[in-house]
């Protein structure tokens, strides 16, 4: 929002210089992003009447103009500018003036002719970025007079960035409003009055769907005559940041940037039968003012005439029933729609309009009277015409409704931190315009029609605080009665399992918790995902089923950029629709690719495998204090089938890790092989409690193993039979060699197991260790497992 200072200072003016007033008001919560002169630096310009002109003697497209500048003598200067004529008034710079980019002016001749100043472009006053000529001032403009001050060019214009709660400050009168609440100032806003009708002529208004606009004002004004935007209003505009389009296009505007209330005007003879507002009909279309064809939704709400949608409501009009130079009766339009049934209407049309951008914050309901009658007023005074009676329709049950909200003292005190004195609590509020009544253990505080975002007791504190100033809250410690939250001895925490990632050289990654359902497919093609209502893009769409897209499309966005050796491990919430709703699961997932080692001369070049990433998540659980640990073979969406594992403790599987697989790699364009797993946060943060077991003064007692396995039997299985059958002074099973080649049976493998005992209390005999082999030779008999 840009407005004048100039302007806002006719309203409410408060005794402050232009950066203590930007300063207050974004500290007030109206944020200033900007703050430019109106003019670039000049002086020496003044207005000018051209009294006569002649062709310059030796040259065809100069000419010698006599000018008038209220001084004794005429100025004699030639210029070479196409709409130089008698009686028209202009910027003169004379001589001894300086122009923007500092060009003075001084006495020359031109061609042999004396020139005693310049005429002026507003070009040259850097007021335009180009012009066409000189720039015609009004005939009424004072001759003589500087024209920084007939222009008011000596202003400042301020540029706020609003966030989306403050829509009662996008006009020039909600910001005297603010600043009068802000710097305590006693102002009147007068509204416009009545315009009285002068004629009959009315077109029927129908609102079929009143919720959604509980209010829609509208007026006839016929017999316009043909004229251009008076220099006031052109001016005003551009101080506001809007381009000059057309008399009635500019008078709507101005109303809604003087206001607050968008509004509309339809060429009254381009209208058929009853304007209606309704919901869009299957299959409707509408040409916008832009030309842009819209195939409407049925839940858009529109107005439309007899013959069809005429405007998309709160957003923008109609190419067939725009005003034009031409325009003889004019249809004003101005409504109350409701902000929710308006919220996001634009955007999925690809639009976004200063009218959009007002509703879906929330317009004032009082307003749309109101501004059909400026509108009006204006109308008459640039173009004449007679105006009809105003037709409101009203729905008071779906206009919003402005609640009590009972505020406490003691809350007062509790939120901020600090107390307000009774007295003070009240100036405060009566300033923002709410109706106060007393009630116990407070005020009843009604909120003034222009405040949508005021309807809990907070937003009233909210209020207190920032009109008291926080910069002016007094500063306190907090004080709070904590209580520390259990904590599970045997859990680890989230940071020392991320910390244990990145000594192993991982990065966190933070991706988006929403991507593209059909990429979802790849890792969870049995889930559904939900899908969002206002997605960002179809690409961010859906709610992830899964961590591991999010990570793999960050490998191709690192691929893309020469990178080549990355581990990155993100921990987030992946969101599983279930029969009773939406559960959200916080996950740990992580991708491996590339070189093993990092590049170094004494490092070899190999790249990482399987067990690479099994190590590392060998290690990871051990940091998460897992007691005991299976990887068990498995097949799983997304991953190679015959490099996937899950993990378990006891019977409970945490998670999974493995290759991905080859199609998957090719759908998200990654190079491989990319390594990955995924691992439930909950289950990890279980962990297991470490006790203590004395040390045995006595020896060790070791027997290696070299077995022959069928294919068919996993090294799991053989591990799991001797730790059950090798008795209990067991110490220590450790799988140092598998061998698969020559020498051995079809159909088997060879595994070399170290086993180890020791007693606590006495030296083992080795008839003991022996019983123990044997028995763990007879249980692996029933895998058909055998000694090599």
């Amino acid at each position: 929002m840009q407005f004048s200072e100039q302007r806002l200072r006719r309203l409410a003016s408060p005794a402050v210089n232009t950066a203590d007033l930007a300063h207050q008001l974004t500290m007030a919560g109206l944020e200033v992003d900007a703050i430019e002169s109106m003019a670039p630096a000049f002086i020496g310009v003044v207005v000018g009447r051209v009294v006569s002109t002649e062709p310059h003697p030796d040259a065809d497209k100069l000419r010698v103009a006599m000018v008038d500048i209220a001084q004794p003598e005429l100025l004699q200067i030639v210029c070479g500018a196409a709409n130089v004529r008698a009686d028209i008034r202009v910027p003169v710079a004379t001589i001894g003036a300086v122009l923007p980019g500092d060009f003075r002016i001084k006495a020359a001749k031109l061609r042999g002719v004396a020139s005693s100043g310049m005429l002026c472009a507003e070009q040259e006053l850097g007021l335009a970025e180009q012009s066409d000529g000189l720039w015609e001032l009004p005939l009424d403009a004072p001759i003589g007079a500087d024209i920084r001050e007939y222009l008011a060019l000596d202003d400042q214009l301020i540029t706020l960035g609003l966030t989306p709660n403050r829509g009662d400050c996008l006009s020039l009168r909600g910001l005297a409003r603010e600043a009068a609440a802000v710097f305590d100032l006693d102002i009147q806003l007068s509204l416009p009055s009545a315009m009285t009708a002068t004629t009959e002529h009315q077109r029927d208004i129908v609102v079929e769907d009143t919720s959604a606009c509980p209010r829609y004002v509208g007026r006839v004004i016929r017999g316009l005559r043909q004229a251009s935007s008076p220099a006031w209003l052109v001016d005003g505009l551009r101080r506001y940041g809007v381009r000059s389009v057309s008399p009635l296009v500019d008078i709507t505007q101005w109303v809604m940037l003087e206001l607050g209330q968008p509004m509309h005007a339809f060429d009254e003879q381009k209208l058929n039968g009853s304007v209606r507002v309704r919901r869009a009909n299957a299959a409707e279309a509408l040409t916008l003012l832009d030309g842009q064809v819209l195939s409407l939704r049925e839940s858009s709400l529109v107005i439309a005439d007899d013959h069809g949608a005429i405007a998309l409501a709160g957003v923008m009009g109609g190419q067939g029933s725009a005003v034009s130079d031409t325009t003889v009766d004019v249809f004003l339009e101005a409504a109350h729609f409701d902000p929710l049934t308006l919220a996001g209407e634009a955007r999925r049309y690809g639009l976004h309009t200063d009218a959009s951008h007002r509703f879906e914050r929330g317009v004032d309901a009082e307003l749309p009277r109101h501004a059909i009658e400026l509108a009006t007023a204006l109308i008459i005074e640039v173009l004449g015409g007679e105006a009809g009676p105003v037709l409101e329709m009203t729905n008071a049950k779906h206009l919003p409704q402005r609640l009590a909200i009972n505020l406490r003292r003691q809350r007062i005190t509790r939120v901020l931190g600090f107390s307000i004195d009774d007295a003070r609590v009240i100036a405060l509020l009566k300033r923002l315009g709410m109706q106060i009544e007393a009630s116990n253990d407070g005020w009843l505080v009604t909120p003034p029609s222009h405040r949508f975002d005021i309807s809990i007791e907070v937003d009233l504190i909210e209020e207190l605080a920032r009109l008291t100033g926080y910069n002016n809250i007094p500063v306190t410690p907090a004080l709070a009665a904590i209580k520390l939250a259990p904590r599970t001895e045997s859990a680890q925490s989230l940071r020392r399992l991320k910390r244990a990632l990145v000594d192993m050289g991982y990065q966190e990654a933070i991706t988006f918790s929403f991507t593209e359902a059909s990429v979802q497919q790849a890792f969870t093609p049995n889930l559904t995902p939900l899908t969002l209502a206002n997605p960002l893009s179809q690409e961010l769409a859906s709610m992830r089923t899964s961590l591991l897209p999010g990570l793999l499309m960050a490998v191709r966005h690192n691929q893309s950029r020469q990178q080549s050796r990355i581990r990155l491990f993100e921990a987030g919430m992946r969101f599983l629709p279930k029969a009773d709703g939406l559960v959200q699961e916080p996950m740990l997932a992580g991708v491996l690719v590339g070189s093993a080692l990092p590049m170094l001369w004494s490092n070899t070049k190999t790249n990482v495998d399987f067990y690479d990433l099994k190590g590392n998540i060998e290690h990871l659980l051990s940091v998460a204090r897992v007691a005991t640990l299976r990887f068990v073979s498995a097949q799983r969406d997304g991953f190679h089938p015959g490099q996937c594992a899950e993990i378990y403790e006891g019977d409970t599987c945490l998670g999974v890790l493995g290759a991905i697989h080859p199609s998957t790699l090719a759908a998200f364009d990654v190079d491989g092989p990319v390594f990955a797993f995924e691992l439930s946060q909950q289950l990890l943060a279980l962990g297991s409690l470490p006790g203590f077991t004395p040390l045995s003064r006595f020896p060790q007692m070791q027997r290696d193993l070299a077995l022959l396995v069928p294919l068919a039997v996993n090294a799991d299985a053989v591990i799991s039979s001797i730790r059950q059958h090798a008795g209990a002074d067991l110490q220590r099973v450790d799988l140092f060699d598998v061998y698969r080649g020559a020498g051995l049976p079809e159909g088997y493998y060879s595994l070399a197991i170290t086993v180890i005992w020791q007693h606590a209390e006495r030296t083992l005999l080795d008839a003991e260790v022996q019983s123990s082999v044997d028995n763990v030779l007879t249980a692996l008999a029933d895998l058909a497992v055998r000694l090599r």
